[in-house]
């Protein structure tokens, strides 16, 4: 196949998306835009085995590895800027039995919300402090995911316990001390950002 006016080959198209998706591991439509490929070459992609939807906009190589965070990183991808946190995080850090169906996650008060069907997003709205400390940044599947580490999001679940319940902030924390006794000077320093302290005094005192 030639180049011919105002379109480009096949090898030059799949040649753009395997850049692209070596770089990014799941692309939005506005990223393959970005890259030159129009809706028509995103179907034929997609038709050949080229490319595979994975959901509303969101696209990635056929074959590469599922694992269980693949919703957290599509719900990365959707809503650039967000990050995971209170049940979600939970989850993605192992401080949790609970397997919630959403996918949690913070934003800023004046942030954007996309409308999507899958995965399920569950909004918290946090500014400041409460929004920029503790933020890490792992790869899932190829894409980099913010999320809380786990001593924000055990102070967060304190500071949200009306939206997830005292019992699943008190199995956090429970689960965090097994894990990280050395590190509860993190714990009181986030329960100081998210104003818990005072909350939290009496479960991490009666967890000795």
């Amino acid at each position: 196949m030639t180049k011919s006016r105002g379109s480009v080959t096949s090898r030059s198209v799949e040649s753009r998306v395997q850049a692209l998706l070596g770089k990014v591991g799941v692309a939005r439509s506005r990223d393959l835009e970005r890259a030159g490929l129009s809706r028509v070459h995103v179907r034929r992609l997609v038709e050949r085995g080229v490319l595979e939807r994975i959901g509303w906009g969101l696209y990635r190589r056929p074959g590469d590895p599922v694992t269980e965070g693949h919703d957290f990183l599509r719900a990365a991808r959707l809503v650039p800027g967000s990050i995971l946190c209170l049940l979600s995080a939970l989850r993605f850090h192992g401080l949790t039995t609970q397997n919630p169906f959403e996918v949690w996650l913070a934003i800023d008060r004046k942030a954007w919300r996309p409308r999507v069907e899958h995965p399920p997003l569950r909004f918290v709205y946090l500014s400041g402090a409460a929004l920029r400390s503790g933020v890490e940044i792992h790869t899932v599947e190829g894409v980099e995911v913010r999320v809380f580490n786990p001593a924000k999001t055990v102070a967060d679940c304190f500071k949200f316990r009306n939206k997830i319940g005292i019992d699943v902030a008190v199995e956090a924390l429970r689960e965090y001390r097994r894990r990280h006794p050395k590190k509860l000077d993190a714990l009181w320093k986030f329960a100081e950002v998210d104003r818990v302290r005072r909350v939290m005094r009496p479960y991490v005192e009666a967890l000795g």
